[in-house]
């Protein structure tokens, strides 16, 4: 899985955006259940109304041999592109804290610096 939008951005400042308001979503596709998703990161004054409408045509010019296939991933697909992609926050950031744990100084070392 790809992440979006988090290009310079460190651990902190990203926790700090999720309390204000940010969260990372994925919009499912059609063809596939879960691989090659992209996971956008979406700012607290950010819409994800750009991201759902990139996925819904990339569902409708790749996605139109499974409409008889799959009608359980078009419902699935359209309920979340409806509602502003599907939420996975919380997964995201366990498994960024486990790649870069958050670093708690020493205070009374740093006192004499």
């Amino acid at each position: 899985m790809k992440t979006e939008n988090i290009e310079g951005l460190s651990l902190f400042e990203i926790n700090l955006l999720i309390q204000q308001g940010g969260r990372f979503v994925m919009f499912p596709n059609l063809m596939t259940k879960l691989r090659g998703y992209t996971i956008y990161f979406i700012r607290p004054e950010e819409k994800s109304i750009k991201y759902a409408l990139k996925h819904f045509f990339k569902n409708i010019t790749l996605g139109w041999r499974a409409v008889l296939l799959r009608p359980s991933y078009i419902s699935k697909s359209l309920f979340y592109l409806t509602f502003g992609g599907k939420d996975c926050t919380q997964h995201i950031l366990a498994n960024l804290q486990q790649i870069n744990p958050i670093n708690n100084p020493n205070l009374y070392c740093l006192q004499y610096v």
